[in-house]
């Protein structure tokens, strides 16, 4: 392994050969699975965009419900395929990776929400705008995964950075309180804006526009650029967490792209709801704290994919329950000043 470390051009084309081959050694199903699930994400792509969304328009809360309700149910109807198909381990690995995806997506949205604000994206545009975020997002996930599998399959080691930064995550989650997301200081912005030329107004719903015979790029592509470079801030920690279910290539894959294709949807539904899952990042703190656990004592406890699916569960439904069941305190009244005499 010390040859490896080599800082040599040798030693890099070593690592760089190592790791290579711990990709081909990760289990993959028939080429078969893959075909059918790609199959079924472009299909329902062309369908979006190209039939329903075809035209910009705002997205009401009964579209919203509809459409979260077709992703999820489309992501249950996939997850019991491959339980028929490939087994109960990974058919329950799929689901606990796709609930923890979809419960990371939830607080995520939020910050999407403040960068449609910030930048002042029309209603009727923000759809387009998270169509092809999610896109970009789905191979930007495809090659973190690819990445991880590889260090993975050739650095065991690596599980227990990847369960020191969930439980570590879990932390923060719980002791960092209210963050306040400030788009403004986001570095992507002021990088683009030095590179790329760009009008000063919005164009529709066009990310290039040609003026005075050069292309350039409208404030929309600017946005585009923000949540897709957002989108690789959050798989930093969701891939860890995913991996710390299965480490199965497909599974990872596959439920990560589900959860986040019905992330659009979501994100105009959540906005008038979220607020009243209060404790849900608590449960979600919890689940990573938990998962990133397992990553580090793997070798020493085994807990079985029905137990772990249990315990997941469990913690995310129960944080949702107990916000709804669990009044909320009203904000305690300003204390009264008192005045001395004289």
């Amino acid at each position: 392994m010390s040859t490896l470390a080599s800082s040599s051009p040798s030693g890099g084309l070593a690592l760089a050969l190592a790791v290579s081959q711990g990709a081909h050694r990760l289990g993959s199903p028939s080429p078969s699975w893959w075909m059918l699930f790609a199959g079924v994400v472009v299909v329902m792509l062309v369908l979006d965009l190209g039939v329903f969304h075809r035209k910009a328009h705002v997205i009401r809360f009964r579209e919203a419900v509809v459409w979260s309700a077709v992703w999820m149910t489309l992501a249950m109807a996939f997850n019991a395929v491959v339980f028929a198909g490939m087994g109960s381990s990974r058919g329950l690995a799929f689901f606990q990776a796709w609930l923890i995806e979809k419960a990371l997506s939830v607080d995520n949205i939020f910050v999407f929400l403040a960068i449609f604000s910030y930048f002042k994206v029309a209603e009727k545009v923000q759809h387009r705008v998270l169509f092809w975020g999610i896109l970009g997002a789905v191979v930007t996930r495809g090659v973190f995964i690819w990445a991880g599998a590889a260090i993975l399959a050739t650095f065991h080691w690596v599980m227990y950075l990847f369960g020191g930064f969930l439980v570590l995550t879990a932390a923060r989650l719980v002791l960092g309180g209210e963050d306040e997301i400030e788009v403004a200081h986001n570095p992507v912005i002021r990088l683009f804006r030095r590179l790329v030329p760009m009008t000063s107004e919005y164009r529709d719903s066009h990310f290039f526009v040609r003026e005075g015979g050069r292309l350039l790029a409208t404030p929309l592509m600017m946005v585009l650029v923000v949540v897709e470079a957002t989108d690789v801030v959050f798989a930093v920690d969701s891939i860890p967490a995913v991996f710390g279910v299965t480490r199965d290539v497909f599974i990872v894959y596959t439920s990560n792209i589900f959860a986040i294709l019905g992330l659009r949807a979501l994100s105009f539904l959540v906005a008038s709801v979220i607020h009243r899952l209060r404790f849900l990042k608590i449960g979600l703190a919890l689940v990573l704290a938990f998962i990133g656990t397992r990553m580090l004592l793997g070798s020493h406890v085994h807990i079985s994919e029905w137990m772990s699916m249990i315990i997941v569960v469990g913690l995310l439904c129960g944080s949702a329950a107990a916000s709804l069941v669990i009044p909320e305190r009203p904000c305690d009244p300003p204390a009264e000043e008192h005045r001395h005499p004289g």
